[in-house]
């Protein structure tokens, strides 16, 4: 009997350790995703740029060359296509913002959200934006948000305001005019809850628009 009491902690003992051995450290999580991030980089023969040439080039990157700058203290990625018509948020300014985006988890590059499918292009994520002596505050808007409806959380991930500081915020009202529009590669941390919780990264391209406000 005492024999098979041992045998039972054992096996117990055993297979704890084998559950230690399956479950991710953060450090783990984080260094897959530095390396899922590099790996796409190469996929997508993305030239990065320093910030110091950013500023140099007029804070615009050359899509002709595939140019995304880093900003070193957050890992964000970013590519200007365009910077759009209108005026950048100035300091003390709030606005309304319409953005339509595609989300790619980038391990495996799969598309995971987008308000500009046939189903779900009536929805235009809208949220309100502060400019506080250059810092930017967001939340999404109830009701008038996909990301907000598919991720339950008002926060807006704050990735989608670094662009911001660079690009203009206007409307489509003469010929010619062009809504402001960027590529970027957010971690974990500069995104949404799930991409928090999940330890991964996502590729966006979104637009911006100002709203009637």
């Amino acid at each position: 009997m005492r024999k098979l009491i041992y045998a039972f902690f054992y096996i117990i003992g055993m297979a704890a350790l084998v559950s230690c051995d399956d479950v991710e450290t953060y450090a783990e999580q984080r260094d897959a995703e530095l390396a899922a991030i590099s790996q796409y980089l190469v996929d997508k023969k993305i030239k990065v740029i320093s910030e110091k040439e950013f500023l140099a080039n007029d804070t615009m990157t050359d899509v002709s060359k595939n140019e995304y700058v880093l900003f070193e203290n957050t890992g964000i990625y970013m590519q200007i296509v365009s910077r759009g018509c209108g005026e950048i948020l100035k300091k003390g300014e709030s606005a309304d913002i319409l953005s339509r985006f595609s989300e790619y988890n980038i391990n495996g590059d799969s598309l995971q959200l987008s308000n500009q499918t046939v189903t779900t292009s009536y929805l235009p994520d809208k949220y309100s934006v502060r400019n506080t002596s250059g810092s930017f505050t967001a939340s999404f808007i109830s009701g008038q948000s996909l990301m907000y409806m598919a991720y339950g959380s008002a926060s807006v991930p704050a990735g989608w305001l670094v662009p911001l500081s660079y690009i203009r915020l206007g409307r489509l009202v003469e010929e010619g005019d062009e809504l402001a529009k960027v590529r970027l590669i957010v971690p974990h941390d500069q995104g949404h809850s799930y991409a928090s919780q999940g330890v991964y990264a996502c590729f966006y391209e979104l637009t911006y628009q100002r709203g009637l406000n």
